[in-house]
Order: C-alpha cells, then structure tokens, then sequence
C-alpha cells in the first residue's frame, strides 16, 4: 500500500485528488494538509511514502514546504499545479530544484474531456514516484552544481571525428540534472544543443525561462524549420516531436507518441544517427520509463559519442538503465562528471 500526503489549499481540489488517487486499491490517502506549513508538519508526524504539493498556498508556499520537507524527511514529492503563470512556474521549478521529482497538471473535475487520462496519469506518476529512494540518493544538484569535476580522458575507441551537435534527452529529475550539466558547460559552447525534456503539456515554456537563470547559454524552445545556431540549446515544444531533417535544420512533428510520450527522446537520437552519424555527441540523463534508450544505441552504432548517467545521480535510473542495458553508453558517468568528459572529448579531436 501506497501512503499518500495531500497538500492543497482548495478543498475542491483536496477532496478531488483524495478520491482519485483512492480509486486504486493500492494507495491510501493518510493525510491532507490545507497548507504547506500543515504539510511539513504532516510529513514529519506521518512519514507518508509520497507528498503531493500544490504550489500556490496561504502560510507556506509549495517551495518552501518542498524545502523543508526535504531538510527535514527526505520524501518523494510530485508537484500538482494547474498554474502555467510565471509567479507560480518560478515557485515550481524552485520546487523542482529544491528536490521534489515531477510536475504533473492539476486533474480536471470528473466527466471532462481528458480526464481519465489525467487519472491515469496521476496514479501512473504516484506509483513511480513513490518507488524513488530519495533518501538513498547520493547527488545534490544545489550542491553538485557548486563543484567542479575532474574532466575523464576521452574514449579512444570513439570514432576520431569532429561532433556537429550535442543532444540531451531527460524526464524525472531532469529540470535540476538539466540546470547543473548546462551551468558547467563552457559559454560561448562550440555546438548547437537539441534538448528533449518530458513535461507536462503547458509547462515547457516556464521551465526554459526558469532555466535561463540556471545557465549562460541562450536558451529557446525551438520552432518549425529552426536552423541551429553553435553556443544555442534548443528544447522539444510542448506535446510534439523534435527532428533532425538535415544537418542544422529540425522539424516539429506530429506523429504519434513513441514509448509513451510526445516529445521523444528516442525520436530526436534516431533522426541524429540518420543525419549526423558519427558527428555527434548523445547524453541521456535521469528518467522514468525507458525512453531514449534505443535512441542512444542507433546514435552508438553510427560512431557517435554517447553518454548515459549514473545510477548513484539519478533521481529515477529507468531511461539511462535502459541505455546501460543496451550498451548504448560508450561511458556511464555521474551527472557533474558529463560536461567536463565532453568539453574532453571536443578538446581531443
């Protein structure tokens, strides 16, 4: 049995996840919590497997209670909100930053359109959120992202060509992954960077314009036909896939989900091992699920340059497993060890 925690101010809201989330026999909700000062209380009195948080509440905000939450008995926690303002995104992604593992869109009143799926969703995130050992998480992204790494030498048996583009695929734990492996990036960078990062739909936007305060690099979400720009990060727009059609051009498609999700990550690697073969550098970082994975492989047996992060950083090692169990990885590294092993690699061809 699952034993859920239910922070949130409206009780609309409160009774309307307590009765979704007890609709499987597997969860419990031992606990709701009408603010997040009641909520850090509630997590240190019934040592819940998760928390779900809203953001926006009276006495303590989401953030701070996720701070303290995590300062005081480390909990797995998804945030649910419903605001994609930029007040309440920056409260989120702080959130984000501060430990909690997801964001997931607040669930619409029963018989709307959509809403099974917004159930599905939300006891699918609650199941697997709550298997994350947060206690036994060995990286801190607000600490990591203070320290340097020692750059590893180059793998001699990559292939001895000039990289054209770096892409990144991330999900869970992504944002604060994402916001230390950019901030150890050299700026000016020597390549176009194409991210795809699983969000909730109406929440990309908020996350890269959280994000460029995490990092030097100019940051975009990107648009039909862009033409890549060396010293850019690009990101997947909200509910779309992201490919390369030739070298220095990508497309927004819509074609239907692969591994689950729109945008995916194996979709952007397969269209880079088909327009750039070897000339290309592929990092998959922490994620539920096994996006990406197969991804990776196609892009290792081009020539590419492939990384995949560690279990011991991983907020949730399901994508980067996926790519370690395909030996799709030319390195597995902890996350603070990636940017300075490509700054290596680049520096050696």
């Amino acid at each position: 049995m699952i034993r859920v925690l239910v922070v949130e101010d409206s009780p609309l809201q409160r009774n309307l996840l307590k009765l979704l989330l007890e609709s499987d026999g597997d969860i419990q909700v031992v606990g709701v919590a009408e603010n997040g000062a009641q909520g850090v209380e509630m997590a240190r009195a019934l040592k819940p497997d998760l928390i779900t948080m809203d953001i926006r509440m009276p006495v303590m905000n989401g953030f701070e209670a996720t701070r303290r939450i995590m300062q005081e008995n480390p909990t797995p926690i998804v945030v649910v909100s419903a605001s994609v303002e930029a007040p309440d995104l920056a409260i989120t992604f702080n959130a984000i930053k501060a430990g909690a593992l997801e964001v997931i869109e607040k669930p619409a009143n029963v018989g709307t359109a959509g809403f099974e799926e917004m159930r599905k969703h939300l006891l699918a995130t609650v199941k697997g959120m709550a298997m994350v050992r947060v206690k036994d998480r060995k990286f801190s992204a607000s600490v990591a992202s203070n320290k340097t790494a020692p750059a590893p030498p180059a793998k001699p048996n990559v292939a001895a060509r000039v990289p054209r583009v770096l892409v990144v695929g991330a999900s869970t734990g992504g944002p604060p992954a994402l916001a230390v492996f950019l901030k150890a990036l050299p700026h000016p960078f020597s390549l176009p960077v194409v991210i795809v990062q699983h969000m909730a739909q109406g929440f990309t936007r908020g996350f890269v314009d959280w994000l460029k305060t995490e990092s030097a690099l100019p940051l975009a979400i990107a648009n039909e036909n862009q033409i890549t720009q060396p010293g850019t990060a690009y990101f997947a727009p909200d509910d779309t896939h992201l490919i390369f059609t030739q070298r220095g051009l990508l497309k927004i498609t819509h074609e239907p989900p692969v591994n689950y999700v729109r945008p995916s990550v194996t979709v952007l690697f397969n269209s880079v091992a088909n327009v750039y073969g070897a000339d290309a550098i592929g990092v998959l970082l922490t994620g539920m699920g096994i996006d990406g994975g197969a991804g990776l492989l196609a892009m290792h047996q081009r020539g590419a340059y492939t990384i995949a992060q560690d279990e011991a950083t991983s907020s949730v090692y399901g994508m980067p497993k996926a790519a370690a169990d395909l030996n799709a990885a030319d390195e597995i590294l902890p996350l603070q060890a990636i940017a300075p092993a490509i700054v290596a690699h680049l520096k050696a061809k």
